[in-house]
């Protein structure tokens, strides 16, 4: 393998690990806030048990969170040092609001920690409200610079290809950041709302009685109720982008390797680079055009508009986007299915069959965030910046970039085993019914 591939593969590997962390510190201090709600509320002390425990928990996923950041901040400078020297004038103000709010989050995620008998119950959950808006915010300003790499705004280049005429608001005003920023934050709300209503559900499969456990499932679902229909909008909302202004990821993505009118949207299938074609796919007739530009007789651009060696990795691209769509169609059916119960019960509806089901779909929000990472990174390849920066001519001179991919790859396998065994003795350390009051 080559430098550059060592280079593309630590960052792969580091950005993947770190997401998981990223969408809990969007999500989890949401549902940490819903529980602080709702003991104040109600009196209940089983949700004051479940606040306390998911702010524990939120706390070992911020901190390890923190370490994954903070070597992903040093391997934008270190790894790709000419995309740092172009772009860091341009995206500085972003990540210096992500790193205000992640200093936010810490300081309000401890008071929340340990003010449950010393601050008033309304600064109290003040503390968790500013938790919920800080980490959201952060992933926010994480999400405008990425925007901006796909659609680069604010700034117009000189004779020697330098950035001039810099607006420091530029990454805001990208095309790319409100689809953006909107996709990833439901994406973190309905992928956490799933995994944590899998992991109580697996629990009450153990234990139905259990009112912890009973509590913490229906706000996680609700959770998902909420943000899963709306992240299928929104997922609409930035296909249409992607269409008008990056015609090459949607094709790739769609495996669609000829200009076509009237398109059909492709699913599943494998694309065959050679022959330029998309093989074993069901096409449904029109629909590509409808859903990319609202028009059944609609022309979407195909790789045959595009240079081959401007083109992405096809099958990665397609098959990611096939895996993102299908988890989220699978998701939407399980929400459907229990906001059916809960209207027709309006009580604890939870079934064998719907826990089973919650259970086995608890990863699958988690797979379609890395998946739905992967369009849309690697089907912006080759370029670093769009249409201003190839990744070949961002990348370090430095050779052996082997030893760094090897050690951080083994630090994060570490870090990954701490986390889980941490969070398998946080979950089965919930508490009984007589521990919290019935």
């Amino acid at each position: 393998m080559s430098d550059l591939a060592f280079a593309r593969g630590q960052m792969t590997v580091s950005l993947m690990f770190h997401i998981f962390f990223a969408v809990a510190g969007m999500a989890m201090p949401l549902l940490m806030l819903a529980a602080g709600i709702r003991h104040h509320q109600t009196g209940d002390p089983v949700y004051r048990a479940l606040g306390q425990r998911w702010a524990k928990g939120t706390a070992i996923l911020f901190a390890v969170g923190a370490v994954s950041g903070t070597v992903l901040s040093f391997e934008l400078g270190l790894l790709w040092p000419r995309f740092m020297a172009f772009a860091g004038p341009l995206v500085g103000l972003p990540f210096s609001l992500e790193g205000f709010a992640f200093f936010l989050e810490a300081i309000f995620l401890g008071l929340f920690l340990y003010g449950w008998e010393r601050l008033s119950p309304r600064l109290h959950l003040f503390s968790a409200a500013v938790v919920a808006a800080s980490g959201l915010t952060s992933g926010i300003f994480v999400m405008a610079v990425n925007a901006w790499m796909q659609g680069p705004t604010g700034f117009t280049l000189d004779a020697a290809g330098q950035p001039t005429n810099i607006d420091p608001y530029g990454p805001f005003a990208s095309p790319a950041f409100p689809s953006q920023a909107i996709h990833m934050a439901l994406a973190a709300y309905s992928s956490v709302a799933f995994a944590v209503l899998g992991i109580h559900a697996w629990r009450l499969l153990k234990d139905p009685q259990n009112r912890f456990h009973q509590h913490a499932a229906q706000l996680a679902f609700f959770l998902a109720l909420v943000s899963t229909p709306l992240q299928l909008v929104s997922g609409d909302v930035s296909a249409k982008h992607v269409a008008e202004h990056q015609p090459a990821k949607l094709a790739a993505a769609e495996g669609l390797f000829t200009t076509e009118r009237a398109a059909p949207l492709a699913i599943g299938g494998w694309p065959d680079t050679e022959a330029r074609t998309l093989r074993y796919a069901v096409k449904i007739p029109y629909a590509l055009s409808i859903l990319a530009f609202a028009d059944p007789q609609a022309e979407v651009k195909g790789l045959d508009q595009v240079p081959e060696r401007d083109w992405p990795n096809v099958p990665l691209v397609h098959l990611s986007f096939q895996v993102m769509v299908g988890c989220g169609t699978a998701m939407l059916g399980l929400v459907a299915w229990g906001a059916l119960g809960w209207w027709r019960t309006r009580t604890v509806w939870w079934s064998q069959r719907f826990l089973q089901a919650a259970v086995l779909a608890s990863p699958l929000g988690l797979i379609a965030v890395q998946t739905g990472w992967i369009v849309t990174e690697v089907g912006r390849q080759p370029w670093i910046i769009q249409g201003i920066m190839r990744v070949e001519d961002a990348v370090t001179p430095m050779p052996n970039l082997v030893a760094p991919f090897t050690l951080f790859t083994a630090l994060y396998g570490v870090l990954g085993v701490v986390v889980v065994v941490l969070l398998r003795a946080h979950v089965f350390a919930a508490p009984r019914n007589d521990e919290v009051g019935s």
